[in-house]
């Protein structure tokens, strides 16, 4: 297995892994608004955040950008509850120029909280990088295998929403709420684990 293999792998497994729920918890708020037919815009939204979090991810591994871990570890659950909370106020439309603005909004705000998200994948990143020579190819390999390990829980979402939508008759704003609900629940727990003031 080559290093980029190697690093792939690595970020594909650090998202998908269960004992780093907190980035998974993000990924299915920011899809919990959407159906299967919005894919495109899901995918628009998982970039902005993987964008977002490669900027900081490459800062904080060349020790461009120092911060307090603490501070980052009750940050991160902030942004799962916000994006759970803006859900209960995001109204799909059928006329596509009333929902750009929303869309931009969302799109900045994934990308905002990539930077936040960013700063905790790089501890972990960091310590696996030890002695390597260049760390441009680890770092690009680690975010390529982060966005497949995303883009697999978004679709692993989008199709539970399709099942429970068009199979279950479930209407989606119950989805939505049932999803975003349970999503805001678990971040406040996990706020408040992390408080630390």
């Amino acid at each position: 297995m080559t290093s980029f293999e190697a690093y792939l792998r690595l970020g594909y497994q650090h998202i998908t892994d269960f004992n780093g729920y907190d980035h998974i918890l993000f990924i299915v708020a920011l899809c919990a608004v959407y159906q299967l037919r919005d894919w495109k815009r899901v995918l628009l939204l998982v970039t902005a955040f993987t964008l977002g979090h490669s900027v900081t991810l490459a800062l904080a591994t060349l020790r461009l950008f120092t911060y307090r871990a603490d501070v980052i570890e009750f940050l991160i659950p902030c942004t799962i509850l916000v994006t759970a909370i803006s859900n209960f106020f995001f109204r799909h439309s059928e006329n596509h120029l009333s929902e750009a603005r929303p869309q931009f909004l969302r799109y900045l705000l994934a990308l905002c909280f990539g930077l936040i998200h960013g700063l905790g994948f790089s501890n972990f990143l960091r310590s696996m990088l030890g002695q390597e020579a260049s760390i441009v190819q680890p770092l690009l390999a680690f975010n390529v295998g982060l966005e497949a390990g995303q883009l697999i829980i978004v679709l692993i979402v989008l199709g539970i929403a399709f099942l429970f939508n068009r199979l279950l008759k479930v209407q989606f704003r119950y989805w939505n709420g049932m999803v975003s609900g349970i999503v805001a629940i678990i971040a406040l727990n996990l706020i408040h684990k992390a408080w630390i003031f």
